[in-house]
């Protein structure tokens, strides 16, 4: 069994310390044990724990999921439909924005194509920018 303190568990894991303090606040990793001096010692399952918790955070998954798969992964008699569900919902959500992405992209690749070398009064960029506004009116960037 490995005794880690909090700084060589950040270490090891890549995250910050206060990163551990505030699993440990929401109850995603459990309190550690303390030496006789209340410093918090880490064993191996708290290392493979936060490990757990920072993947399942580079994929996207909000903090009520992860609490989900790690009760899930906590009693693995479970049926794992609940973890399929999530996983599902995750895809989604990582699709809708790759969606997005891929729109701001197109967008972005026009203002570019049609940008100017003249003075900013005739510049592209700033004229397809000022279309986008959709109150009624005068905009600050129209000239009489």
């Amino acid at each position: 069994m490995i005794a880690l303190t909090i700084g060589k568990l950040a270490k090891a894991a890549d995250v910050k310390v206060p990163t551990i303090r505030f699993y440990e606040q929401i109850g995603l990793l459990p309190e550690p044990r303390r030496t006789a001096s209340d410093r918090r010692v880490y064993d191996d399952g708290a290392a493979q724990r936060l490990a757990f918790i920072k993947h399942a955070r580079q994929l996207g998954f909000p903090i009520e999921a992860i609490r989900t798969l790690l009760n899930l992964a906590d009693d693995p008699d479970q049926a794992c439909g609940d973890a399929n569900i999530l996983a599902e919902e995750q895809l989604a959500s990582v699709e809708s924005k790759i969606a997005q992405l891929q729109a701001l992209r197109s967008e972005l690749k026009r203002m570019v194509e049609a940008g100017c070398n003249g003075l900013a009064g005739e510049c592209r960029v700033i004229e397809t920018l000022s279309e986008r506004c959709a109150s009624p009116g005068p905009r600050p960037l129209d000239r009489p």
